[in-house]
């Protein structure tokens, strides 16, 4: 576990890397101006730095050379930007920046950076082990497909690698004896898809890695998925299950 800051001024991008590097085992702190990232740089001792190179009152180049002049950049710091040169990725890195992400960050790349970072982190005098995560994925089952069979009392998913029947699972939530087949055809899908994702969750123990991996889906786009239905993730991950 790693204590990162990520320093960014548009909201969303902020939540999402901290939803994403928190489902990691990370400690994320938030800035969203070159002055908060300075108070959270000298409070918090941060592992590592993802930082925005445009932002309203400093720009990212501008606070690395800050931190670089006073003897501040002690950390891998991780530059970030949509609309970045060529030039000014080169320029962050003569400077000091270990690294250059573009806008939109594609996931596997930002994990990737993040390890590298912390690993040639020589401020820490610890090691911070690979997340078990990333490199612990369950080979993808090679057996037909579970199917749900029908009864009236349990509902069980059975394939050859596992069985699980609903009352393994909290309060009953993927009972597909709920379901209506006279809903409208939205509503159903709307329905199934939330059994289906809360199962995955369940199984997973709220990573939200290895769901994506096994509903092979890109992470952005399950955290929206999970969102537009209601599904609830954080509290599967804080189960320890």
């Amino acid at each position: 576990m790693a204590n990162i800051l990520v320093v960014d001024d548009e909201m969303g991008i902020r939540e999402l890397l901290s939803e994403i590097l928190g489902d990691e085992g990370h400690v994320v702190q938030l800035a969203e101006n070159a002055q908060q990232a300075r108070e959270a740089r000298i409070q918090a001792r941060p592992d590592l730095v993802l930082l925005d190179i445009w932002m309203p009152d400093t720009d990212g180049v501008t606070l690395l050379k800050e931190w670089q002049r006073d003897g501040l950049l002690s950390m891998p710091v991780i530059m970030m930007s949509g609309h970045a040169t060529i030039d000014t990725a080169v320029e962050a890195t003569r400077i000091g920046a270990l690294n250059f992400l573009e806008k939109p960050i594609a996931l596997q790349k930002l994990l990737k950076a993040v390890q590298q970072g912390l690993t040639r982190n020589i401020e820490v005098p610890r090691v911070v082990a690979p997340t078990p995560r990333l490199h612990a994925m369950e080979a993808p089952m090679t057996s037909a497909p579970a199917v749900a069979q029908y009864n009236p009392n349990v509902v069980s998913y059975e394939s050859r690698d596992y069985a699980v029947s609903n009352h393994h699972l909290p309060n009953n939530q993927l009972n597909f004896g709920n379901l209506s087949f006279d809903l409208p055809l939205r509503e159903a899908r709307d329905a199934f898809e939330r059994i289906y994702f809360e199962y995955h969750l369940h199984r997973e123990g709220g990573s939200m890695t290895r769901v994506a991996e096994k509903t092979g889906l890109e992470r952005t786009h399950l955290y929206r998925k999970l969102k537009q239905l209601g599904v609830e993730s954080i509290k599967y991950g804080k189960r320890g299950e």
